[in-house]
């Protein structure tokens, strides 16, 4: 399992944990398939910004492999 913070771990199909923006003080994991990758810069501190298949945003913490 990697972090989520480098743009190049992150691959559209891949299966990842995501913190949605309302569960940022909670912590909660959402799982999901990500459909576009949308943080432009190639290391982001908190996560790397994706778009689930289902259109749901957040921050990778979990890629699975």
């Amino acid at each position: 399992m990697s972090s989520g913070q480098n743009r190049v771990d992150i691959v559209p199909g891949a299966l990842v944990k995501i913190v949605l923006k309302a569960d940022q003080r909670s912590g909660k994991l959402t799982v999901g398939t990500v459909k576009d990758i949308l943080t432009k810069s190639s290391f982001h501190p908190h996560g790397i910004k994706v778009r689930l298949t289902d259109g749901q945003v957040g921050r990778v913490k979990e890629i699975n492999s």
